[in-house]
């Protein structure tokens, strides 16, 4: 309970005091930006979770363009022109990002082939093994006798 307390909180700090607007409509409009986009550095994190230097700089010119008058659409546009697509946390299905999309399901698709080829490949090389011969048969039971003790 205390543990997911501790990471609810770190989070949220992520955005320091001096960092935030004084117009709370801005400050509104430039969170919601900042958690559309991805930090470059934490790459698993959006810039308004991030403690990383560089999503505190990216959250700072959000929040300048915005309080420059630049739409959301504008403020994330001008990030996404500097850092590519790979900043946005949901790139927009294009050529230079369909391997994001689709990668994740190739790569699944490919070692389900491989795997699937592997056992039709085990099972057809696979043949039932050869029956013993009676004398072959006769020696191990008679080793099984002798290590149970009966006869």
């Amino acid at each position: 309970m205390l543990l997911a307390l501790f990471f609810s909180l770190s989070s949220a700090q992520a955005v320091e005091p001096d960092e935030m607007l004084t117009d709370p409509a801005l400050e509104a409009r430039a969170r919601a930006v900042t958690r559309e986009l991805r930090c470059v550095v934490c790459q698993n994190q959006s810039v308004d979770d991030s403690d990383a230097p560089l999503a505190r700089d990216i959250r700072i010119l959000v929040r300048e363009r915005i309080e420059h008058g630049d739409s959301d659409a504008a403020a994330r546009a001008f990030v996404v022109a500097r850092y590519g697509n790979y900043v946005l946390l949901r790139p927009p299905l294009e050529g230079d990002t369909l391997v994001l999309w689709f990668g994740p399901a190739l790569f699944l698709a490919g070692g389900l082939a491989l795997a699937w080829f592997y056992i039709a490949r085990l099972n057809r090389s696979g043949a039932a093994p050869a029956a013993l011969s009676a004398a072959e048969e006769n020696a191990v039971r008679r080793r099984l006798d002798e290590d149970t003790g009966t006869r």
